[in-house]
């Protein structure tokens, strides 16, 4: 049995890998993938506590999702009211070395608040309103992907896998910021540096001006879209404000924002009674666009996954991983390689169900004490996970979702980006592990 669930997980894998092969969604590999392994599970396992399990892990899935839910529907919604416009349109210059660190840290902070594919695409669309060679801006959409994903590395909101552990309680918000928001700095501004060599001095190739006009959508003032882009941003940063004080789940303070952006726009467009109906962008009609593909396939993938750890595959795994390798630098710097490959929502969530967040008492019963205390609330491990599964990412065009969105709208070529900016990408991702190592040696007790 256990062989067989880990061959239909592996095979699932392999198709999610190869969608752009297959092109069968990815979403539904993983679901059928999670329905496979876990009637397998239950038809062979033996268990009676096996629907018990299903529901416990369900419950554990759906409080990401609905965190997810909420925060797409935010963001959509700014973008609804033109609200990025505000951020784009104040970008004038075009000296090319102070475009590149311009673009790295406004990609680097908004995407620490947004998700990193949706500020890929705002910053990339930025771009064409830029540099009109196409080449020249596959270096800056290149690095573009790599200050998304670094940016979301460090923000308990920044990213789908950082959301997980945060919400699971691995990290806590504070002490994660505290300790990635250097190590991902490191990680960006070694590319970037390497960008600026890479780059002539001058100023950048022009663009056709007639491209370059963006208006808001129709019925949004300038007004509108600015009240909306601070208030959405502000409802964001409002949810680990609000677990902090309330202790309550992340999802029940994204709950309160989103209902709070609801009851406010339903006010504003209540007003506007001369506006036609179809154009008012209401949450309700933004609902309708959000990505239930993504949603379901982390649904697919974590409910997978779910059921190695059941099945105590999970375990065997990172027993096997402590006697082998015992490291957590080693351990997690491996994780962060395979992100450039693999999806880093399953393979965090895997490591969330190989090693369980430890107490004081267990980690004193333990064998080896010092070692297991990096598996406590915020211990090293959980920030060097957090960190390698997000900067690991750019190691690849395809090894992120940011990576993906950026080779399709510049169809920068997967060869190009091995040859020119793997190398970069990677010595930022190890200058990051060693400001983290070093940090460690500074602070640890």
């Amino acid at each position: 049995m256990i062989a067989t669930m880990i061959l239909l997980f592996v095979a699932g894998y392999v198709f999610i890998a190869l969608e752009h092969k297959t092109k069968v969604n990815k979403a539904a590999i993983a679901l059928l993938m999670c329905g496979a392994i876990w009637t397998l599970f239950s038809l062979l396992g033996h268990d009676a506590a096996i629907g018990q399990q299903l529901t416990d892990h369900l419950g554990d899935t759906c409080e990401i999702l609905v965190f997810l839910i909420g925060a797409m529907t935010i963001v959509d919604l700014i973008d609804t009211h033109g609200g990025f416009n505000v951020i784009t349109d104040r970008i004038a210059t075009r000296d090319r070395h102070k475009l590149v660190w311009l673009l790295a840290v406004i990609t680097f902070f908004l995407s620490a608040v947004l998700d990193n594919m949706t500020t890929t695409i705002i910053m990339v669309m930025l771009l064409r309103r830029l540099i009109g060679d196409p080449r020249e801006r596959w270096i800056y959409a290149s690095l573009i992907v790599i200050a998304a994903n670094s940016g979301g590395a460090w923000s308990p909101i920044g990213d789908v896998t950082t959301i997980m552990l945060w919400m699971r309680g691995n990290v806590t918000a504070g002490k994660m910021m505290y300790t990635l928001f250097v190590p991902c700095v490191v990680s960006v501004a070694i590319p970037a540096a390497l960008a600026v060599r890479s780059l002539a001095k001058g100023t950048a190739a022009p663009i056709d001006t007639a491209t370059q006009a963006e208006t808001l959508p129709a019925g949004v003032t300038p007004r509108l879209s600015r009240f909306i882009l601070v208030a959405g941003v502000a409802s964001l940063l409002f949810v680990p404000v609000f677990k902090e004080l309330t202790h309550l789940p992340p999802y029940m303070g994204m709950m309160v924002s989103l209902g709070t952006m609801w009851l406010v726009t339903e006010i504003i467009y209540d007003r506007k009674r001369g506006m036609e109906e179809s154009i008012k962008n209401r949450v309700s009609k933004v609902l309708k666009h959000i990505d239930m593909t993504t949603i379901l396939f982390f649904l697919g993938i974590l409910m997978s996954v779910a059921a190695l750890q059941s099945a105590g595959i999970l375990t065997t795994t990172a027993q096997w991983v402590d006697r082998e390798i015992h490291e957590v630098f080693s351990v997690a710097g491996i994780i962060g390689l395979l992100s450039s490959v693999i999806d880093n929502v399953p393979l965090v969530a895997a490591c969330m169900g190989m090693y369980p967040v430890m107490d004081a008492a267990a980690v004193a019963a333990s064998a080896d004490p010092a070692y297991m205390q990096a598996f406590v609330q915020d211990g090293t491990f959980w920030h060097l996970l957090a960190y390698c599964a997000g900067v690991g990412g750019s190691l690849l065009i395809i090894g992120s979702a940011a990576g993906v969105v950026a080779m399709g709208l510049e169809k920068i070529e997967f060869g190009w980006y091995l040859r020119r900016i793997s190398l970069w990408a990677l010595l930022g991702y190890v200058g990051g592990m060693l400001t983290i190592l070093l940090e460690h040696l500074i602070f640890i007790r």
